[in-house]
């Protein structure tokens, strides 16, 4: 399960501010890429904790307090992804301080709900599980290549023609390995680091 779109929430606790953003991601450069925009926008607010989680078998997943006491902000917002069984995707709570602590346990309290803002905004949608496929093959043999990918419905991410050609592609998983079968027939075609996406 994951999000449909990008979606904010909202939570205020004794004058410091708590904005959520919910996002969905595929690898962790899309995390990187939304948290500069994000310090980038809100350059004056004083944490930008975040949490976020990717794959399926084996989760890759971060965790960042960003200044707030350790535990208190990072973790609880993961523990909303994990909760509601969420995977590929980012959390982020920027908070503007209102002059008054509000301890760890207020801390959590109000993480959480600011996360489970974001998340209540959004849609979550079940999303059909892919393998990434990255391979290399010579020009001549494209109409092959595009056959076999053709019988697939294979999503082609990007590809580079030359004498020597490149492609990066998502196949769904259950198809995965009679794809590779196929592909494997096709002569001089090397394949690639493969790794799994959702």
């Amino acid at each position: 399960m994951t999000f449909a779109k990008v979606s904010e929430g909202y939570y205020k606790e004794k004058g410091s501010k708590f904005i959520s953003f919910a996002f969905p991601v595929n690898e962790e450069e899309d995390v990187k890429l939304l948290l500069q925009e994000l310090k980038k926008k809100y350059a004056d607010a004083q944490h930008h904790c975040y949490a976020f989680a990717i794959g399926t078998t084996n989760i890759l997943y971060r965790v960042s307090d960003a200044g707030e006491p350790s535990h208190s902000a990072g973790v609880t917002i993961l523990g909303q992804i994990n909760s509601h069984g969420l995977t590929n995707v980012l959390i982020v709570v920027i908070r503007y301080f209102g002059g008054t602590k509000l301890g760890v346990g207020g801390l959590k309290k109000a993480y959480k709900i600011a996360a489970f803002e974001a998340i209540a905004a959004n849609e979550i949608v079940e999303k059909t599980i892919s393998t990434e496929i990255c391979f290399s093959y010579k020009y001549e043999q494209t109409n092959e290549v595009m056959r076999v990918l053709a019988t697939f419905d294979a999503e082609i991410m990007s590809q580079k023609f030359d004498s020597a050609c490149e492609m990066k592609m998502h196949c769904r998983r259950s198809l995965t390995e009679e794809l590779l079968f196929q592909l494997g027939k096709i002569p001089s075609l090397v394949m690639k680091n493969p790794g799994e996406i959702s």
